[in-house]
């Protein structure tokens, strides 16, 4: 796991490292791409390159012609397979935020919900890790209302922390109405 861990955080770190490369060989192609529209001689410091970044230039369709950052695509691989996540409370739930969970296990899909127990969030992210679990969902509460929501997207992804306010369970607006 360790090195699995490792191996991500490298390849992460190499993407990153090309990001500057590719953006000076896009700002060649730019360059290279308006001379000839406007009809203008070549940069002579792109002379020698000119013939296969006009071959590039060719090549390249809507979705190439601009570099992405990696850092905005974490989600570009979510569409390839099927999100799994896990859902899990505080340490020791009460009975309302244990429904609040089960009501929230019925609205995600191909979603598991997990009893904490005496785990620690980081033994849990790693399990989830090693169990190639897409997101983990965090409830909280306070005097036995669920009052925030963690999500964190695996591996590497943002968190993102929502506030619950007036939280009513599903079983408590049917039994009313």
């Amino acid at each position: 796991m360790l090195r699995r861990n490792t191996r991500l955080r490298r390849e992460y770190l190499y993407r990153k490292s090309l990001e500057g490369k590719e953006r000076q060989h896009y700002e060649k192609k730019r360059r290279v791409r308006e001379a000839l529209e406007e009809g203008k001689p070549i940069p002579t410091e792109l002379r020698n390159e000119e013939l296969a970044l006009r071959r590039e230039i060719d090549l390249d369709d809507q979705d190439r012609a601009v570099p992405r950052s990696i850092i905005d695509d974490e989600y570009a691989g979510a569409t390839l397979r099927e999100p799994k996540i896990l859902l899990t409370t505080s340490r020791n739930p009460s009975a309302p935020l244990t429904q609040f969970v089960k009501e929230l296990k019925v609205v995600f899909p191909n979603s598991q919900r997990m009893n904490r127990g005496g785990q620690v969030i980081s033994e849990i992210v790693e399990s989830c890790r090693s169990h190639e679990i897409t997101d983990l969902i965090l409830v909280h509460e306070h005097r036995g209302q669920p009052d925030g929501l963690i999500v964190c997207h695996l591996p590497l992804g943002p968190t993102a922390y929502f506030g619950l306010l007036n939280v009513v369970s599903a079983h408590i607006c049917f039994i009313h109405d």
